[in-house]
């Protein structure tokens, strides 16, 4: 199992509509193309309050790669961030990392 951290930086005001296509959208289709939803957070004490980092995670690289292009074409995705952004991007910019689960971790 791999992980893959996000973190996505909400363009000033978009917050709530990011949060909201995530908790409406995204997540339910992640899980459809095989990306598990691992969690989601904001930043309570310390950090930026713009960022929304998430962890997902697949098989391998390989089904990384698949579920991000089924991900990508899937017209119900299309639709909910062409709506999404009618009044301009939500994001400003995206961080990730893949990482790999040490052999001590309880997440494997």
């Amino acid at each position: 199992m791999i992980y893959e951290l996000r973190i996505y930086t909400a363009n000033p005001g978009k917050m709530g509509a990011l949060q909201a296509r995530f908790r409406d959208h995204t997540t339910k289709i992640f899980e459809r193309h095989g990306i598990k939803n691992v969690g989601y957070w904001t930043n309570a004490i310390g950090g930026r309050s713009d960022e929304l980092w998430y962890m997902v995670a697949y098989e391998d690289l390989a089904a990384r790669q698949k579920a991000w292009a089924a991900f990508g074409a899937d017209p119900e995705w299309q639709k909910a961030r062409a709506e999404s952004e009618k009044d301009g991007p939500l994001v400003h910019h995206i961080e990730n990392r893949i990482m790999n689960a040490t052999d001590y971790s309880p997440l494997k």
